[in-house]
């Protein structure tokens, strides 16, 4: 598509002459987590509560996986129960470990494990060893660790005001280009955090060069949307693919040039923390209903359009503010004790960037450029996009 006669034909979606692709027969499929009603709850304190039931549930299986960690096979030593309930495993006559006075359900657990290998349930049928390593009890012992990481990192990884530099690119110039990578991700089915990097990649190169032509913009979002389904994608799209969907504006050699002079310029230094990373963790820590995390991630990506005001914000306030959003638009709620001990941000702290996502999701649908909000109409992400938006916030 001609990136410039893009603003006045309409999207790239609807163009007649779009090839087949393979890419397009294999959607990544989202499986959406079922909700259950349990008394007068809102639905994200459901998923709250079920949560915190299963942690317990986890951490005292826990103890026994982590003696099973360091062992040798079943058949190389004994399983000894004693009386007072203590559990030596011996290897060769040589005692390896003890373990402090466990529960009888553990002994069981245990001395299964220990001859089989698997868990067996009461039907016979065998578990693989590692579902008893959940996704769950690996993402709390390392979450906080993570999170550190991502918030040093977002630093480093931040884009400086540019537009000054170039002369030729404005601010609406810049919407238009994301709103087209938007359908060009919609298109070849690429992830959220895809389009979530390449809108960073954008815009640190351009912070990093100067006097970018008007004509060569286009070329730079389709090298930064490329770089990142290289990154991000299992299967990205072909380099022929993204050369066509200029409508051969570009040639490959061009689109491979632009590719070199990114990597160079950002020193090979793609795994930068985003809005969208940060808000997944802060939902595996406070887990919501299937409608608050479509929402939130609906408006985290609204704000990639606008580099004012949101430029002035880090990734992980973003995505704090979109979490708050989400929440209180759906249940009338905001920023949990959990979420707030956990990352250190106040309520106080989210409040500027949360009153500007908030005006952004007021004024949605008053745009020219509605890929978002098509994208989130599908029933995939539970049709958000049409949710009303709250008139005020609880503070203004």
């Amino acid at each position: 598509m001609n990136f410039e006669a893009s603003a006045h034909h309409g999207d790239y979606s609807h163009k007649e002459n779009v090839p087949p692709s393979s890419k397009t027969d294999a959607p990544h499929a989202r499986r959406t987590r079922q909700r259950t009603v349990l008394g007068v709850l809102s639905e994200n304190e459901q998923h709250s509560r079920s949560r915190s039931e299963a942690s317990n549930i986890k951490h005292q299986s826990s103890l026994i996986i982590l003696n099973l960690v360091s062992c040798p096979s079943s058949s190389s030593f004994d399983v000894y129960v004693e009386e007072a309930c203590e559990v030596v495993l011996a290897a060769s006559g040589q005692e390896v470990a003890q373990s402090d006075a466990l529960q009888i359900e553990d002994m069981r657990l245990l001395l299964e494990l220990s001859s089989t290998g698997s868990y067996q349930d009461a039907s016979g049928h065998s578990e693989p060893e590692s579902s008893l390593l959940s996704e769950g009890m690996f993402s709390m012992e390392y979450a906080k660790s993570i999170y550190q990481h991502l918030r040093e990192n977002e630093v480093k990884f931040r884009a400086k005001p540019y537009l000054q530099r170039h002369p030729e690119i404005t601010s609406d110039m810049r919407v238009i280009l994301v709103d087209w990578l938007v359908e060009v991700a919609q298109e070849y089915r690429l992830h959220s955090e895809t389009l979530h990097l390449a809108v960073n990649y954008l815009d640190r190169f351009l912070s990093c060069t100067a006097f970018m032509k008007r004509g060569k913009l286009q070329l730079v979002g389709t090298a930064a949307l490329l770089i990142a389904a290289k990154y991000e994608e299992i299967d990205p799209p072909d380099l022929n693919e993204f050369v066509y969907v200029t409508d051969n504006t570009y040639t490959k050699k061009q689109l491979v040039q632009m590719e070199y002079a990114f990597l160079k310029i950002l020193s090979f230094m793609m795994a930068a923390p985003t809005s969208n990373q940060f808000l997944r963790l802060y939902m595996s820590i406070s887990s919501v209903c299937v409608k608050t995390e479509n929402l939130a991630q609906y408006v985290a990506e609204l704000s990639l359009l606008e580099i004012d005001p949101f430029q002035r914000y880090t990734p992980s306030m973003v995505a704090a503010s979109a979490y708050c959003l989400a929440a209180y638009t759906v249940n009338q709620s905001l920023w949990p004790d959990s979420l707030k001990d956990f990352t250190g941000y106040t309520m106080a702290e989210i409040i500027p960037c949360l009153k500007d996502l908030h005006n952004l999701y007021m004024t949605a649908d008053d745009r020219p450029q509605q890929a978002i909000a098509n994208k989130y109409k599908s029933s995939k992400w539970c049709r958000v996009s049409l949710i009303t938006p709250p008139a005020a916030l609880p503070f203004q």
